[in-house]
């Protein structure tokens, strides 16, 4: 089958490789589509970062790279391993991608997100989605029912945001700034809408800003070059700052104006993978008794955020902004979210193109 493969930093090719074999236990899929992720884009710009190096196998999956990358995706079951109840061949579903151990007190207390050897599905091995087929334990595997496959691959990036947003403990009728309208700020913000919260959202792009708006996940965008972020704020919450806050760009400036512009006792989420230390204003965190609080993927979120989508309370197709072939990923994918990331939100890849 034919498979994206991490070979090293700026080397990623389409190689063909064996189809992978099931196993008790497991599900194999195939794929429908699988989304380009940010991570995917760290990997391949400052790699490897999460996934191995040779000589340092992934603790779980024994592997390092070369690897089959993608996380995001959706597809169809096409055969069941032994002892797999609750599915049938041609369900729609997605995955859960990770690794974990299961053994440590993380794992123990249901918490396997932060599993001391967590590892992904499409980086730390195990195949990916940004291939033909995937075989997986059926732990991981989510039906979706009749959502359509392409929205289906934005579930996991949902996840994330849902994730991020449970942390803040969200309630109908409290305000959250958001910093960023890139995929994970308007995803975050779809989950944070969806739950009968006012959005404000900061953001430089026009074309972000736009898609911010006409999908309907933020109330307000406020551009940071243009307008006081903090009296905007202000001004929509009778001077008292917002309820919550969710970074979600990893630019310091940004972090420093979402501590500068929640009310006292607020949380702020960071949600952002960031390759650099940043610095905080501790005396603000301090004085204001604010939360500040590091967001990773997600952990049982899945099934309520699938629920989210089913029920039409977020609608996910307004950020697919393109879809290629295998044979675009760098080209067209990559390249178009590295050096034009204010023209898309989420490019999807499927095998079939």
């Amino acid at each position: 089958m034919r498979a994206a493969r991490f070979h090293g930093q700026r080397d990623i090719r389409i190689e063909d490789i064996p189809a992978p074999e099931l196993r008790p236990g497991a599900v194999a899929i195939d794929i429908a589509w699988c989304g380009i992720c940010g991570s995917d884009l760290h990997e391949f710009l400052e790699g490897p970062i999460f996934i191995s190096e040779p000589g340092h196998e992934h603790p779980l999956s024994g592997e390092s790279y070369p690897v089959t990358m993608g996380h995001e995706f959706s597809g169809t079951v096409s055969a069941l391993g032994e002892g797999v109840t609750g599915l049938a061949v041609g369900d729609s579903v997605i995955v859960e991608p990770y690794f974990v151990c299961n053994e440590c007190a993380q794992c123990k207390a249901g918490h396997y997100n932060l599993c001391v050897k967590m590892g992904f599905i499409g980086l730390a091995g195990g195949g990916g989605g940004l291939s033909e087929k995937v075989v997986v334990d059926q732990r991981w595997v989510h039906p979706v029912g009749d959502i359509p496959l392409d929205e289906a691959a934005l579930i996991e990036p949902l996840s994330v945001g849902h994730h991020a947003a449970m942390l803040a403990n969200p309630q109908s009728g409290q305000v959250a700034l958001v910093g960023g309208a890139g995929p994970i700020g308007l995803l975050t913000s779809a989950v944070l809408k969806a739950l009968g919260v006012t959005v404000i959202m900061s953001e430089l792009s026009e074309a972000r800003k736009e898609k911010a708006l006409s999908s309907g996940v933020a109330d307000f965008v406020v551009d940071p070059s243009k307008e006081d972020v903090v009296e905007f704020v202000k001004s929509k919450t009778n001077g008292v700052g917002a309820d919550m806050a969710f970074e979600c760009t990893s630019v310091n400036a940004v972090l420093d104006t979402l501590i500068e512009a929640v009310r006292p006792r607020a949380t702020v989420v960071i949600v952002s993978i960031w390759s650099k230390r940043a610095s905080v204003d501790v005396h603000k965190v301090v004085l204001k008794e604010i939360a500040l609080v590091g967001s990773i993927a997600y952990a049982n979120d899945h099934p309520a955020t699938i629920e989210l989508v089913k029920s039409g309370k977020v609608d996910l197709k307004p950020f697919i902004t393109g879809k290629i072939g295998l044979d675009g990923l760098v080209n067209e994918g990559f390249d178009t979210l590295i050096n034009h990331n204010e023209t898309a939100v989420k490019i999807l890849v499927s095998p079939a193109l």
